[in-house]
């Protein structure tokens, strides 16, 4: 379990050089209050930014330092893990990012986004997207479940269940499948020169026996055919090198060709941009006949005289527009013919990688012919030692044979277990026996929260969804309220799921304003009522502008306000 201690921030966003610090193990239930602009979601940020390197709302990465004191941006983390204790830094100006284990820093050998890697699939095992749906619930930038694409719900709840493993073994599988695939081909040709090897020797036995002197020239017969071959290859290669030689010069212009496409664009940009602001002030001056700004009636004249004007330069922008488009197109078509030579020049150089492995093939077999021959010049042959070495060469072949064999047979295992590892094998199936219990919690939660709904997703992780009072519905046909109430139920229970498969367990819950417009009165009561028993091992978070209503409802409250242009925790 994740037990997430503290954050702590400066010169983030609205918090100058003083940090905030907020314990995040320290009570069951927290109502953090504060008007608008006074830092209250800034924590959503600052554990997002934290521990995945980018902040829970739609926010550029440059704007989280304090535009005041514009450096020094900081986020500390603070959690344990069984008897692990984790701190992470990570800040901006200058960029910083450590992992410290037990007080030691971690090796930092590995690129930034290998040592991030670590924190994710090593030491949390969990990502941004599993994050922000089990611990935070929010809104603004927030996408809830239910609003996720089919593909990332899977991604969601594959997490929640630790089956993305599956994903990686089935990766992995690929890449011996791959290399199992090569290594029989290779065998392959091995098993082909072999039996090429046992019909020679064979040949050779017959011919040794025969005449020593038939053998001889039987040799030499082979070797003057491989140098007719060699000879007719090496003009091939002759002629393939000429051709992509000629070739390679029609590719030449290509990074000119590019660079003028790209100037191309961009001057069109600007031009459409043009265009757009004189069409903008057309429309003004034909609109109106008043200045918005002092009152005044616009003159005629000069309205006439305007309007001509920038009737002019429309036209002249749309010339242009429509001259750089043909120059696009040209160019486009220049570019795509080149990159169809480029193509036919990796086609060629194929081709003629192909051509000298046969000429060093076939040169390879002329030196063990000429071998041969100077070994039957030497001696008179001895068959059985011929035969022996028969007997060698078929026994290798034999050998590679059974090798390849095995490694078929090892193939045929990969295929099955490829099928099992796919999306439609085994995940499906551990999904399929969650699905069950996954909607009998959303129920429990739904009901408990006074939604008398029955909310069912399939394996696709499609909703269907009932009442005793209406047809069947989808999310998107609730009311915002109803709608969290759904966001509510299943955040409840990723984590009860997260939980039983202990992924990603953890005591950490934020909830960011979703009593302040989505839920009803009723929903609220319903709502604190459900969270004071998740009991003492949670800690849940609130943000709220309702202070004054939930005040008491909590354990405990941090209050966020401005002095002198920066967001502090205000001290009760």
């Amino acid at each position: 379990m994740i037990i997430f201690k503290s954050v702590e921030w400066k010169n983030f966003l609205s918090t100058g050089n003083s940090p905030n610090k907020v314990l995040l193990d320290k009570s069951p239930t927290t109502l953090i209050i504060g008007k608008n602009g006074e830092g209250k979601s800034t924590i959503l940020d600052a554990l997002c930014f934290g521990l995945f390197g980018k902040p829970f709302r739609n926010i550029n990465k440059g704007q989280l330092v304090n535009s005041i004191n514009g450096k020094a941006c900081v986020v500390t983390i603070e959690f344990s893990i069984g008897p692990r204790n984790y701190k992470v830094v990570r800040g901006i100006k200058p960029n910083t990012f450590e992992i410290f284990l037990n007080d030691e820093l971690l090796n930092q050998d590995a690129a930034t986004r290998d040592y991030q890697k670590v924190l994710e699939q090593q030491i949390l095992k969990l990502n941004y997207k599993t994050f922000t749906q089990v611990v935070i619930l929010g809104s603004a930038s927030f996408v809830p479940f239910m609003q996720l694409p089919s593909g990332q719900r899977r991604d969601v709840i594959e997490d929640i269940l630790d089956i993305r493993i599956f994903s990686t073994m089935n990766q992995l599988l690929k890449d011996k499948a791959n290399e199992t695939k090569s290594e029989i081909s290779r065998i392959e040709s091995e098993i082909t020169m072999a039996k090429t090897k046992v019909e020679g020797q064979s040949v050779l036995i017959k011919t040794i026996t025969d005449a020593k002197s038939e053998a001889i020239g039987s040799l030499l017969s082979k070797i003057e055919t491989n140098n007719g071959q060699i000879s007719t290859v090496e003009g091939k290669v002759v002629e393939l090198s000429a051709e992509i030689a000629a070739l390679k010069s029609r590719t030449e212009k290509k990074s000119e060709i590019a660079a003028d496409i790209d100037k191309a664009k961009s001057i069109k940009s600007r031009l459409i941009t043009k265009l757009e602001n004189c069409n903008h002030h057309s429309e003004f001056f034909a609109e109106n006949s008043v200045c918005p700004s002092c009152s005044q009636d616009i003159p005629d004249a000069y309205k006439e005289s305007i309007l001509k004007d920038l009737e002019s330069k429309v036209e002249d922008s749309t010339g242009k527009i429509d001259e750089l488009e043909k120059v696009l197109t040209k160019l486009n078509n220049q570019l795509s013919d080149i990159n169809e030579v480029l193509s036919e020049i990796t086609e060629k150089n194929i081709e003629l990688s192909t051509l000298n492995s046969q000429i060093t093939m076939l040169n390879k077999m002329n030196g063990d012919l000429q071998k041969e021959i100077e070994t039957s010049k030497q001696n008179t042959a001895d068959v059985d030692a011929e035969k022996a070495k028969l007997k060698t060469l078929a026994e290798d072949a034999m050998k590679k044979i059974k090798a390849k064999t095995e490694l078929q047979e090892l193939r045929n295992i990969e295929e099955v277990a490829n099928v099992l590892l796919k999306d439609t094998g085994i995940k499906t199936a551990i999904i399929r026996e969650y699905l069950p219990i996954m909607n009998k919690l959303i129920n429990k939660y739904l009901n408990a929260m006074d939604a008398y709904i029955h909310f069912e997703l399939d394996e696709s992780f499609n909703e269907t969804v009932k009442s005793r009072h209406r047809d069947d519905f989808t999310y998107a046909s609730f009311s915002e309220g109803e709608k969290m109430r759904i966001d509510l139920s299943i955040l409840f229970t990723w984590r009860q799921i997260a939980k039983m498969k202990n992924s990603v367990n953890t005591n950490l819950l934020l909830l960011d304003e979703i009593f302040d417009s989505s839920l009803d009165a009723a929903g609220t009561d319903y709502f604190l009522n459900l969270m004071n028993q998740f009991g003492e091992h949670t800690n849940i978070f609130v943000i709220s502008h309702k202070g004054d209503v939930l005040f008491d409802k909590f354990r405990s409250v941090i209050r966020f306000e401005k002095r002198n242009d920066f967001s502090v925790i205000a001290q009760n």
